[in-house]
Formats: C-alpha cells, structure tokens, sequence
C-alpha cells in the first residue's frame, strides 16, 4: 500500500505537541513538561529541588514560567506543567522574573549561608531579603531533594521530613541515626545548596557498627 504525503507527515507528526516557547515555534512528545521541552531547546530555567531521576513535585518554585493563551496567562511552574497544542510559553518575561525574584527573597531569608542561593539572587538582581531571617547559619532550603531520591532511587526511606510549619527540618524517622541508611551519599551529590553534609553523619550514624570499619561505600564516602 502507498501511503500518500499527508498521511505520511501526520504519522509522523503524532504523538508530538506544537506550541511557542518564547516566541520560537517547539514541539514536544507527550508526557513531557514544559520544562523537558526548554532542555530539549537549550533554553535555561533555573531550578533547586528538580531532578531527572526523581518525580517534580514543584516545591522551590524557581522554575516558574507564565502560560498564555489569548488574554488569559498565568504562572504555572515548568516542571509539573505539560504543555498543550497552541499555548505561549515565556521563561523570562517580567512577570515571570518579578515572581523569581520574590522566591529568591523568601530563600535568602531562609537559608542565608547558603551560596548557591546567593549566586542565584545575584545572577536576578536580588541582594538582600525583606523577610525575616531564622538562622543565619542556615542552608537548608526544604525542597525534599534529597527525601524524594532516598526513596525513589536509592529504594530505601533513611530520610524524612520533620517538624510541622516553621519548625518543619530534614530529619529521620523518629529523630535517631537511621539502620536504613546504606552511606551511598546519593543525597549529598543532589543537595541543591549543600546543606545535606551538615547533616549527613547524624542521618547515617556509625556505619561502621553495621557493617565493619575500613569499607568504602557509594560515592567514595566512609
């Protein structure tokens, strides 16, 4: 059977979403988010608690971007939004960078020594927070990066959240060094700010009373 140019450039155009991501026309497979389909592109959204091994849950919201489509637009975060047939995508208007830069605030004052979070509010003009801030020794910005990884890829659950509301902290399960922990390090090489290695040999405890002195683990951590 001959199958005529039409039909051959619907099939092959199935299966794919067409639409504008800062004013250049993109298509993306379905399944992915607006934020696989800038990758895909080459076009920059930062992003803290984001990775490729792990479901998007949105927490740190720095990869906001606004949806358009006729009058209406919103901001929506990039990394759980999927993008649909005809939909205007931009990743640096002024809504966009004003709604940034307001996350950026809130993370200055929430983990202050933390200089990954002072690069970033630099590189968007932001230099100081007109929030409160707790603890200036703080770098922990509770994006769950390293929970999520714990669970999803390393397969075990060493780490947890704490605490409700603003006492809410990296913990694990009922508080004390957790069995479960295999030392892999997984959670230091994903830690968007580096606040995991303050925690990192209070979350494993003494391996070595597991399973005996002198063994190299994952990652090159004793």
């Amino acid at each position: 059977m001959t199958i005529s140019k039409a039909n051959q450039t619907d099939m092959e155009e199935k299966g794919w979403i067409q639409f504008t991501l800062d004013g250049r026309p993109v298509k993306a497979r379905e399944g992915w988010t607006v934020l696989d389909t800038a990758r895909e592109y080459g076009v920059d959204i930062p992003t803290l608690c984001h990775h490729p091994a792990v479901e998007p849950s949105g927490a740190c919201r720095m990869c906001v971007v606004e949806a358009r489509e006729g009058n209406w637009s919103k901001v929506v975060v990039s990394c759980m939004y999927p993008p649909y047939e005809g939909v205007e995508i931009l990743t640096d208007s002024p809504r966009v960078l004003n709604v940034r830069r307001w996350v950026l605030e809130m993370l200055l004052a929430k983990a202050p020594a933390s200089a990954a979070i002072r690069a970033l509010a630099r590189r968007y003009g932001v230099n100081s927070s007109r929030f409160r801030v707790e603890d200036p020794t703080e770098e922990c910005i509770l994006c769950g990066l390293c929970v999520r990884i714990c669970e999803e890829v390393v397969g075990v659950q060493a780490l947890s959240f704490g605490g409700r509301g603003t006492a809410k902290h990296i913990a694990t399960p009922y508080m004390i060094p957790n069995a479960s922990c295999v030392a892999c390090g997984t959670c230091l090489m994903v830690c968007p700010t580096g606040a995991m290695q303050a925690r990192y040999d209070r979350i494993r405890g003494n391996v070595s009373e597991r399973i005996g002195p002198g063994r190299t683990f994952i990652g090159g951590v004793k």
